[in-house]
C-alpha cells in the first residue's frame, strides 16, 4: 500500500501538535503514512473575523497568503491535513478547500462549523453532537505496547506502588493552588513514604510556579526522602514524561491540566486526578473528567483529603486501557473516514 501524504499544521505548541502526531501515528497502525510540516500561525488577526471570512466563503488562497503566510502552490498536495488549537482553524479549512484533501481537526471549533470539516475529535464531544464529531480521549503518538514496564500486580488497597508518578501543573484560569495545596500535596509523598514505603518520581510543566519547582528539587536532593528523582521540564524539555510512565505503577496528577491526566492514561496507567481547594471546571472540562471517570480510566480527589488509604482505594477503583489506545482511535478513524484507508487513498 501507497504512503498517505499527510500534512500537519503546527502553531508551534507542542501540547497542541502532539494531539496532531498522535492521530498520524493512529492512522500509521494500519497504513503507511508520509508527513509534512507547516506552520499556521494566525498572527495579529482575530479569530472570531477569520470564521465570518471563512464562513462567508472569503477566498481561501488570500485568507492563507494574507493571514498566515501560507503560499499554497508550495505545499505539496496531501490526501489528509490534520491540526490541533484554535490558530489552525481557519488554515485547516482553506487549504482543504484548495487541495480537496480530507481534513481532521482536534478541539473546540469556537465560531468554525463542523461541516467545514471531514471529522472534528474532541475532548469534549459528549452527549447529542453533529455527526462529523466524535469524542475522543486527548491522542499521543505514545505507543504503550513499547513501554518496558515490570511485571509488577496492578496497585490498590493491601498492594502500594513501589513507585508513583506525580506530574504537577500549576494556576490555569479558575483553578488555582495556594500555599497550603502544595503543602499538603507534599505532605502526601511523605506520609506515603512512610505508610506505604512508595517512593515518587516527580515532574513538574511549563505552568508550575518557579517557587515550586525549587522547592522540590530542594527535597529531591534529599537521598532516603520520598522523592526518588524530580524531571525538571526547565531543563529535561518536552517528552520528559516517558521515563514516569516506563517506571511508575500508578500516576497522581493535579487536575488542572487534562493534557497530562490524558497522556497518564494513554499509558495504560491507574490515574488519580488531585484538585486544590479553588477550583472549578468549565462544562466542557467537566463533561471531559466524567468521560474519562465513566471509562474506568481515571479518578479524582480534592488535595485536602488525600491519605495513603484514599489514594490507594481510589487507584483500586481504576481500570487502565488492555488495548493499545492507538488502535482504539484507529478503529474510530477507519468507521467514520474509511476513505483514508483505502488503496486509492496513497
Amino acid at each position: 500500500m501507497a504512503s498517505l501524504p499527510i500534512l500537519i499544521l503546527s502553531d508551534g505548541r507542542p501540547g497542541h501538535y502532539h494531539l496532531s502526531e498522535g492521530i498520524a501515528a493512529a492512522i500509521a497502525r494500519r497504513r503507511p503514512v508520509a508527513i509534512a510540516w507547516c506552520e499556521a500561525r494566525r498572527r495579529a488577526w482575530s479569530g472570531r473575523l477569520l470564521a465570518l471570512l471563512v464562513n462567508r466563503q472569503f477566498s481561501p488562497a488570500r485568507i492563507l497568503g494574507t493571514v498566515f503566510g501560507i503560499d499554497p502552490g508550495r505545499i505539496a498536495k496531501p490526501k489528509l491535513i490534520i491540526s490541533a488549537g484554535a490558530e489552525t482553524l481557519a488554515a485547516n479549512i482553506c487549504l482543504a478547500r484548495l487541495t480537496g484533501a480530507v481534513n481532521i481537526f482536534y478541539g473546540s471549533l469556537r465560531q468554525f462549523r463542523p461541516d467545514d470539516f471531514a471529522l472534528v475529535l474532541s475532548s469534549y464531544a459528549h452527549g447529542p453532537s453533529h455527526p462529523r464529531v466524535a469524542a475522543a480521549l486527548k491522542p499521543s503518538k505514545l505507543d504503550p505496547d513499547r513501554l518496558a514496564r515490570t511485571g509488577d500486580r496492578p496497585p490498590g488497597p493491601g498492594r502500594p506502588p513501589r513507585l508513583g508518578g506525580l506530574l504537577i501543573g500549576g494556576d490555569a484560569g479558575p483553578i488555582r493552588y495556594g500555599e497550603a495545596d502544595w503543602k499538603k500535596l507534599f505532605g502526601f509523598l511523605e506520609a506515603s513514604h512512610e505508610a506505604l514505603g512508595t517512593r515518587w518520581i516527580v515532574s513538574n510543566s511549563r505552568r508550575t510556579a518557579p517557587e515550586v519547582s525549587d522547592a522540590v528539587q530542594g527535597w529531591a536532593r534529599r537521598r532516603e526522602g520520598p522523592i526518588e528523582s524530580f524531571i525538571d521540564v526547565r531543563r529535561a524539555g518536552a517528552g520528559s514524561l516517558v521515563d514516569v510512565f516506563v517506571r511508575a505503577q500508578a500516576v497522581l496528577c493535579t487536575d488542572d491540566s487534562s493534557s497530562m491526566v490524558s497522556e497518564a492514561i494513554w499509558a495504560r496507567l491507574p490515574v488519580l486526578g488531585v484538585r486544590p481547594q479553588q477550583c472549578r471546571f468549565t462544562p466542557e472540562e467537566e463533561g471531559y473528567r466524567r468521560f474519562l471517570s465513566d471509562n474506568g480510566w481515571y479518578r479524582t480527589e480534592p488535595i485536602a483529603a488525600l491519605t495513603p488509604a484514599l489514594f490507594l482505594a481510589r487507584i483500586g477503583e481504576v481500570s487502565p486501557m488492555t488495548d493499545n489506545p492507538l488502535d482504539r482511535l484507529a478503529g474510530l478513524l477507519a468507521e467514520r473516514l474509511p476513505q483514508l484507508f483505502d488503496d486509492g487513498a496513497g
